[in-house]
């Protein structure tokens, strides 16, 4: 119960690597607001599995390239839990799509960058002014930050390079307020993401090429973000942490 009384907020925290974080960070002793965009059949059956877990959370639908769904996001947290928001995890993102330099328009490129970075900010922006001392933000950037990402996924590897950079920014920022901020960059975890965006012969091999020579589970990544969001990490501060299972070393 290493955040018994704390509020968190997980953005994107419906499922895959966000349901596993809402579920742990509950079962942690967090209150939880999670977040979802479309995906509501999802979102309830975390709330559900939270509560099931003995867990106490709450769902909220927003768009989080939307200040006022942020804004709105913020609100009903604090009606349900109190004006303190201890815990911020910004999960929502996305490749959208893979696409050559060329086939890429300005449109496809700014709503990718609103996805993944602009998410962050915002939902950092909103959060920062309710957070005390000893509050912790987690953000979520990428393998691809570091190496560019495969094929046709340019735009997501800058994205979630700016927000590696937003990270050590923030870290500076807050931290003489006694907030910390950092960052995780997932290499290949089993999710819907890549389901959908990665073929099974590019899995396998990058599964292969993994030190441990397996794909992440989702409930991996939740145990760092706890400790993340943890006072066990009092002294972790600017980091963009690697959890790839040793497929690549920053």
């Amino acid at each position: 119960m290493r955040l018994k009384n704390k509020v968190a907020i997980v953005s994107g925290g419906a499922r895959d690597i966000g349901r596993s974080i809402s579920l742990k960070l509950a079962k942690e002793g967090a209150k939880v607001a999670i977040n979802y965009f479309d995906s509501e059949e999802d979102g309830q059956a975390t709330l559900d599995a939270v509560k099931a877990a003995g867990g106490e959370a709450i769902l909220v639908q927003g768009d989080m390239t939307k200040s006022a769904d942020v804004d709105d996001l913020v609100s009903k947290t604090q009606e349900a839990f109190g004006k303190e928001i201890h815990v911020l995890v910004n999960v929502v993102g996305g490749l959208v799509a893979r696409k050559p330099l060329a086939e890429m328009d300005e449109d496809f490129v700014n709503f990718v960058m609103r996805l993944n970075f602009n998410s962050t900010f915002l939902t950092t922006k909103a959060v920062a002014p309710f957070m005390p001392k000893g509050g912790s933000i987690v953000n979520f950037a990428s393998q691809a930050a570091r190496d560019g990402g495969g094929g046709g996924a340019w735009a997501y590897a800058a994205s979630k390079g700016a927000v590696m950079t937003f990270t050590r920014s923030m870290a500076k920022e807050f931290g003489p307020k006694g907030i910390r901020v950092n960052a995780l960059d997932p290499g290949l975890i089993s999710t819907t993401f890549h389901d959908t965006f990665s073929k099974d012969e590019v899995r396998a091999k990058l599964a292969g090429m993994t030190a441990l020579g397996r794909e992440g589970h989702p409930d991996e990544v939740a145990d760092v973000v706890a400790y993340l969001a943890s006072d066990e990490a009092s002294f972790v501060n600017g980091v963009n942490l690697d959890v790839n299972g040793g497929l690549a070393f920053s």
